[in-house]
């Protein structure tokens, strides 16, 4: 399984899980996380996300070298989607292995908040007012300081 796979192919968390866990049998702790595209109660049709790649997934790599470091991990796994999608669709799984459960909790918080604020996606949400663009919010801003220098 590789760790970092970026492309338009929908996501199944569960099989992704499945697979993740089977690899990592003598971990103690894996934890997983996935993000779908919110509805907002019916105003969000879709979201479009585009990268540029090369950067896009050679620096969500350099992340997660530095995520296995920082929390001793057995192994990571983080696939994110690129394209149009629709709302109640998977955008990004993130999976942790660890020893123990805090290591595997914060590695995948760790990288949520870089995925959220740093990785190199650009984000359009499609909705009943119109397009717009879509940046981090403050609090995703506030929730990477935690784990300065990120």
């Amino acid at each position: 399984m590789e760790q970092v796979l970026i492309n338009e192919d929908p996501l199944d968390a569960g099989a992704l899980l499945s697979e993740f866990t089977n690899n990592f049998p003598a971990a103690g702790g894996i934890v997983n996380f996935s993000g779908q595209v919110r509805g907002e109660n019916g105003q969000v049709k879709t979201l479009f996300l585009s990268r540029y790649e090369p950067l896009t997934t050679r620096h969500i790599e350099d992340a997660v070298d530095r995520t296995i470091r920082r929390f001793d991990l057995h192994g990571v796994c983080v696939r994110h989607r690129v394209g149009l999608m629709s709302a109640g669709e998977t955008i990004v799984f993130c999976a942790a292995a660890a020893a123990h459960r805090r290591a595997a909790f914060d590695a995948c918080d760790f990288l949520m908040d870089y995925l959220k604020t740093n990785a190199i996606f650009w984000k359009r949400e499609d909705g009943l007012d119109g397009s717009k663009w879509i940046e981090p919010r403050e609090q995703d801003y506030k929730d990477s300081q935690r784990w300065s220098p990120l």
